[in-house]
């Protein structure tokens, strides 16, 4: 069995802000799982669904965003998970808007609701995956661009990076961390550099001819 907890703030006044991604990442997981109906449960809401024939909950605590810690730790012992089996989905300050990175396990980074967990669980060691929110722009709190909405510019950019999270925590679920991180912690918009085998680069150079000098053959 999985566990996948969506970070956020509850109350229409926190919905489609920065803060919230996780949120908005656990929802659409539960929507292309066809997950169960919602209940209020660990101090949060709670669907369940199966995700290639393993059971997955998903948990999206209503505890806010800076004691997200008691929920997991509530959802963790009622399951009696492993560390490993738990995925937590953030938003990031330090990752460019719209990026994933997605780890086995790591520091909070400054991350609130990370903190908290790791205070709860007295680990580390659990995986997470981070959407990249950006810093702010200059003359901006940090509470007050996490806690905005996003701009019409960055609404094509973040409706993109939720659905490619929610894949990326179906693909951790079904295929493993490894083939998630793979996958999912490129860039979406770098373009692939070009492959040359030996081979073609053999075919590639000419011989220099008996006018060319030694420089020129180099």
């Amino acid at each position: 069995m999985k566990l996948i907890v969506g970070l956020g703030n509850p109350g229409r006044k926190y919905e489609q802000t920065r803060h919230n991604v996780g949120f908005i990442v656990a929802e659409k997981v539960a929507v292309l799982s066809a997950a169960g109906s919602i209940k209020v449960k660990f101090e949060g809401e709670l669907a369940e669904t199966s995700i290639a024939g393993e059971k997955v909950s998903i948990l999206c605590p209503h505890t806010f965003m800076n004691a997200s810690g008691q929920s997991v730790r509530k959802a963790l012992d009622f399951y009696k998970l492993e560390l490993s089996d738990l995925l937590v989905v953030c938003d990031d300050l330090n990752l460019a808007s719209g990026r994933l990175r997605i780890r086995p396990s790591g520091s909070a980074g400054g991350q609130n609701g990370i903190k908290d967990i790791i205070r709860h669980l007295g680990s580390e060691s659990f995986p997470r995956l981070r959407v990249g929110i950006d810093r702010p722009p200059t003359g901006w709190s940090v509470t007050d661009y996490v806690l905005g909405k996003f701009s019409k510019t960055e609404q094509e950019t973040f409706e993109a990076a939720t659905t490619r999270a929610a894949h990326a925590a179906i693909c951790w679920v079904g295929q493993g961390m490894g083939s998630a991180m793979n996958q999912f912690n490129q860039d979406p918009d770098a373009k692939p550099k070009p492959s040359t085998s030996k081979k073609t680069q053999r075919r590639d150079v000419r011989e220099p001819t008996r006018s060319q000098s030694s420089e020129d053959s180099e």
